[in-house]
Parts: structure tokens; C-alpha cells; sequence
């Protein structure tokens, strides 16, 4: 009887961060986003770690596509769209991001 009450019940998302990483919040207008073989679509980049990064943008990713993400200074950097809503997309670099853009990205909207 307790199970048939309990399997409808709504979950909470958890109250611990589980990222590996700290995401820095940025504020960067020049980024783009786009899939192999398409046009790049513009976007700012929200929050930015080694890992990953939040990308605002209007384009709409599927779980799981494959992208190459452009910000300011730097060359094409290939990740996975990890989610896409609200007119966010959140990535995972396919390598940790280099220490120096890293740097250079995160120090701009100080």
C-alpha cells in the first residue's frame, strides 16, 4: 500500500552541486555554437568551467548531438550537449579546456 502512495510523488533536485568543477559566471557576447556541417548560431556564454560551459543561445540542441563551440579568441573547441531549455545549452568539453583560455575567458568579465 506505502508503494502505490510513494511512486507519484514529485522529486526535488538534489541540494548538493555534483559538477566536478566550479562554474565561474561570465558574461561574454561573442560566442558561438553549432553542429557538424551547419551554420554557427550566436550566443553568450553564462558560466564556464575545465569541463563545461552554459551556453545562451535561441538554437535548439538534441541530448547528446555533437558541437563546436567558438568564444571570444579562440579556435573551434568540440563538446556534447549535455540538456537544452529556456533558451540555455549546457555542454561538456570533449578535453579539459586549456588553463590559458581558461584564464583569458573568466578574467574579461571581471
Amino acid at each position: 500500500m506505502g508503494y502505490m502512495n510513494s511512486q507519484f510523488r514529485a522529486v526535488t533536485p538534489a541540494l548538493i552541486e555534483q559538477r566536478k568543477a566550479y562554474r565561474h559566471p561570465v558574461q561574454i557576447q561573442k560566442a558561438a555554437i553549432r553542429q557538424h556541417g551547419r551554420t554557427a548560431n550566436t550566443g553568450e556564454l553564462v558560466d564556464l568551467s575545465i569541463y563545461g560551459c552554459r551556453v545562451a543561445s535561441n538554437s535548439r540542441f538534441a541530448e547528446g548531438i555533437r558541437v563546436w563551440l567558438r568564444f571570444e579568441g579562440s579556435s573551434p573547441i568540440p563538446a556534447t550537449a549535455i540538456w537544452c531549455r529556456d533558451g540555455h545549452v549546457g555542454c561538456r568539453f570533449d578535453a579539459t579546456l586549456d588553463r590559458a583560455l581558461f584564464r583569458s575567458l573568466t578574467l574579461i568579465s571581471e
